[in-house]
């Protein structure tokens, strides 16, 4: 089955399109700013993967299954190589499809995230969308309050609030949640593939985010031989949100070099 896909630019001869991959519970809309600013030089394939945004559901969500989904995505498009760009979990897939694929990804950009396992972070996150019961409310402000029980900063609830579907009067959730649950430790894992990739490789890291660590750097070199690192200063996990000019504009410098 096939991902949805959000195509904007156009396609340049000799370069290779942008391949963009959200993060856990998102959407490919959680990386509009960057698709909109790199559009102008690149063609950008913006990406919803499964269990989430308009793409297809499945009990099942492991790594290798999400990097097949991307390859069988590219096939149908007639597409031979990329460049990758992953938030997050969708920076884990980019991994584990760069790692598969190495002779499909030209370069290779990973935003605040690190090819190891992490501890369990989104248990209140869970616990406050399973609070929501979607037969019984009737606006967006219900769920929220209903969320705020559990989760403190609006932000992040309104950054879930952003999957929240209303259609005939009834709201669901674009994300499947179930799913999400039931794969949640090997979405935290670390991505379980061999080999390595000897591509151009760059690591952006939130400079106050604890998701990419010093001691990262052995697991990250033995993956990723020409990974080099750039750091956006005042920033958390969010760092192309939170500093999207800074962001694109190391994203672009990396395509371009």
């Amino acid at each position: 089955m096939l991902l949805y896909t959000h195509i904007s630019g156009q396609a340049t001869a000799g370069e290779p399109p942008l391949v963009l991959l959200h993060g856990l519970f998102g959407s490919y809309e959680n990386l509009g700013v960057v698709e909109r600013s790199l559009s102008e030089q690149f063609q950008v394939i913006n990406i919803d993967v499964r269990n989430h945004g308009r793409s297809f559901h499945s009990d099942e969500m492991t790594y290798p299954l999400m990097a097949d989904d991307l390859l069988q995505t590219l096939d149908s498009l007639h597409i031979n190589s990329v460049n990758l760009l992953g938030h997050s979990m969708g920076g884990k897939l980019a991994m584990a499809f760069a790692l598969a694929q190495p002779q499909r990804v030209s370069k290779l950009i990973l935003a605040d995230i690190a090819p190891v396992a992490y501890p369990a972070r989104h248990n209140t996150i869970f616990a406050g969308l399973n609070a929501v019961n979607l037969t019984a409310i009737s606006s967006r402000n219900e769920a929220d309050a209903k969320l705020a029980d559990y989760i403190d900063e609006p932000g992040v609830r309104q950054f879930l609030l952003k999957s929240l579907l209303k259609q005939d009067d009834k709201f669901s959730w674009r994300f499947n949640l179930a799913a999400l649950q039931k794969n949640y430790q090997q979405l935290i894992g670390a991505p379980l593939v061999n080999g390595c990739y000897n591509g151009p490789t760059l690591f952006i890291k939130g400079g106050e985010s604890d998701y990419i660590l010093p001691e990262h750097k052995a697991q990250i070199m033995q993956l990723f031989p020409q990974a080099q690192a750039k750091v956006i200063q005042g920033t958390g996990h969010w760092l192309h949100a939170e500093k999207p000019a800074v962001f694109t504009k190391l994203v672009k410098d990396f395509l371009l070099s």
